[in-house]
């Protein structure tokens, strides 16, 4: 009588661990640490954009200076000031996204051996931090439209009308990763104890001459300003964002601000990666 076959049981084969797959994890990682700080993410977002609209568009057209694009009958101040704040939350929030926690990874908690030892290339591991900052920076600007259109005086309301959607898309996407690789870039670049020269010399100069509050147009006066602003990127995206939600006020071509934005976004993604390849390998 011959003995029953005894069934051997092989262990599961090991789980490769493929680039798609660990860039996937990561994301998934951000996408964890996005959720658990929505609520403080919510209130950064929207306090700079609530307070300028609160004061331009609702108390001083209750004090009676509203002020006026084009004179009796031109655009309210608000309809002006739609697509500049949009673009200047979706700047501002994907650059401190990336900025602050690299420099803390890079310089106190050291935690970026820990990423560097993921099975992907270090450049890749840097353009998965440009995409969760964009993402951040894109999500940030979706949460200033409702208050920009509904914080006004009587008779301020802002007109905005979609004149282009697939321009509005480009321009809010290709904004959001362009402003991430800058911060990237200014991260791997800046000293952490100079801090304070990235608000004083960056930042608060990007965002007073950035077109938030007027339209590049309306600089043909001091030229000299007008064309020095167009170093800054967030000119480009206040623009293309004008073009598809104000279509009626004035606006740079469409040709110029998508070259400029899509331009800048592959030029600073390829300088970043150059740079955090070196802060991470060295």
């Amino acid at each position: 009588m011959t003995a029953p076959a005894t069934t051997v049981l092989k262990p599961p084969p090991a789980a490769r661990a493929t680039i798609p797959r660990t860039f996937a994890a990561m994301m998934a990682r951000e996408a964890r640490v996005m959720r658990k700080n929505f609520l403080s993410t919510f209130v950064r977002v929207l306090v700079q954009p609530v307070m300028f609209v609160f004061v331009f568009s609702y108390v001083l057209p209750k004090l009676g200076g509203g002020a006026m694009a084009g004179g009796p009958g031109g655009p309210t101040f608000s309809t002006i000031l739609v697509p500049g704040l949009v673009g200047s939350s979706i700047i501002m929030q994907a650059m401190m996204a990336v900025i602050f926690p690299l420099m803390m990874e890079l310089n106190w908690q050291k935690s970026i051996t820990d990423r560097a030892l993921a099975p992907v290339p270090i450049p890749l591991l840097a353009v998965q931090k440009i995409v969760a900052a964009a993402l951040q920076g894109l999500i940030g600007g979706l949460l200033v439209f409702p208050a920009v259109l509904l914080i006004h005086a009587e008779g301020q309301s802002p007109h905005v009308h979609v004149g282009n959607w697939p321009v509005l898309v480009v321009v809010m996407v290709a904004g959001s990763l362009l402003a991430a690789s800058g911060g990237l870039l200014l991260g791997t670049l800046l000293n952490p104890q100079k801090v304070q020269v990235l608000f004083a010399m960056v930042l608060l100069p990007m965002t007073m001459l950035g077109c938030v509050y007027y339209p590049w147009s309306a600089l043909e006066h001091i030229r000299w300003l007008q064309i020095l602003s167009l170093f800054n990127p967030l000119v480009y995206v206040s623009e293309g964002l004008r073009s598809t939600l104000t279509p009626d006020i004035p606006h740079m071509p469409v040709w110029a601000f998508l070259l400029a934005i899509v331009g800048g976004t592959v030029l600073l993604t390829w300088a970043a990666t150059r740079t955090f390849t070196r802060r991470v390998l060295t």
